[in-house]
């Protein structure tokens, strides 16, 4: 007898694939939510490539994210990485994971929004903070309470990402459970927004 679950997962990768034609990915949210590595990992399973823009951005500018902010300052990177996202859209399907930032541009979220299918990977502070406090790698953090900083950037950014396509709960799970849910999220999207159910 065949694997319930298993049979259900590649229903929804058939269906997902489907609902995302040639439309990119585009993983949205918070630092430390998850969106390389879920990314990665739903691209892995849908058998579709996986891209990242601050990588992507890295490699264009030969500089790491830390030092482009460091010498251009915000606004500047924020151009770049404009610019950039433009580009990678342009090519698809593919998974495309974004840096913090990149969905709270107006200019880039409308681009986003119209010719990508765009996921908002959502976690409480408590499990961006366990994440993030792991490495000293992020320039908005450099700050005197880094913790406070990621509350008031949860706080002023949570209601733009609810603009994005569907919702998927990041949080202690197994990396796995979140891109079966994020694939099941997408099979099940009909247009409008859409909040995923854990199962």
């Amino acid at each position: 007898m065949p694997d319930v679950q298993t049979s259900t997962l590649e229903q929804d990768i058939a269906e997902a694939r489907r609902v995302l034609g040639s439309r990119n990915l585009v993983f949205v949210g918070l630092m430390g939510a998850g969106k390389s590595a879920i990314g990665r990992l739903v691209a892995q399973m849908m058998d579709i490539p996986f891209v990242d823009s601050d990588h992507e951005i890295e490699r264009v500018s030969r500089m790491s994210i830390a030092e482009l902010f460091s010498a251009y300052g915000e606004t500047e990177f924020r151009a770049l990485e404009e610019r950039v996202i433009t580009r990678l859209l342009k090519t698809g399907p593919r998974v495309l994971s974004t840096g913090g930032g990149a969905f709270m541009n107006e200019a880039t979220r409308a681009r986003l929004l119209k010719s990508g299918l765009s996921v908002w990977l959502k976690a409480d502070l408590d499990v961006l903070w366990m994440r993030v406090s792991k490495r000293d790698t992020r320039p908005l953090l450099k700050t005197e309470n880094p913790r406070q900083t990621l509350s008031d950037l949860l706080d002023e950014r949570y209601p733009v990402y609810a603009l994005a396509d569907v919702t998927v709960q990041s949080r202690d799970e197994v990396k796995e459970t979140i891109a079966a849910e994020t694939i099941a999220a997408i099979a099940q999207f009909k247009g409008g927004r859409s909040e995923a159910a854990s199962r």
